[in-house]
């Protein structure tokens, strides 16, 4: 029998999701900086790919975050930009917004998941 991984996925996902709030608290916080550049997360199944071929095994939730295996950022292009503040800066408060909202939603469903398989573990074990 081969050991269920979904707790660590989620995990996993968890601290991908709180990196990614933080980049776009960054880049909202930064809307009104003069040449600031937007940035953004790799998507998290690149995040898994680098993870799965590199045998990484993170002993330190700092780990994900710093040295090599951090959870890299990349900046947006100013093609993937809706409209420049008059700053210069390349931060559009509504697709920040809407990145927001789609890090909620992923978290929400992460969330709600665990919470299933938790159930469904805890009523195997009691029969």
């Amino acid at each position: 029998m081969t050991g269920v991984y979904l707790f660590d996925l989620a995990s996993q996902q968890a601290r991908y999701l709180a990196v990614r709030q933080s980049t776009i608290a960054s880049n909202v916080a930064n809307a009104n900086t003069p040449d600031y550049k937007a940035r953004d997360v790799v998507p998290f199944s690149e995040v898994m790919a680098r993870t799965a071929s590199a045998g990484i095994t993170m002993t330190e939730s700092a780990h994900v975050t710093s040295g090599e295996n951090r959870i890299p950022t990349k900046p947006v292009a100013a093609a993937d930009a809706w409209d420049a503040l008059s700053t210069s800066s390349s931060v559009s408060l509504e697709q920040e917004m809407l990145k927001a909202g789609e890090v909620s939603r992923d978290h929400n469903l992460n969330m709600g998941i665990v919470k299933a398989f938790d159930r469904m573990l805890k009523a195997a074990v009691k029969s």
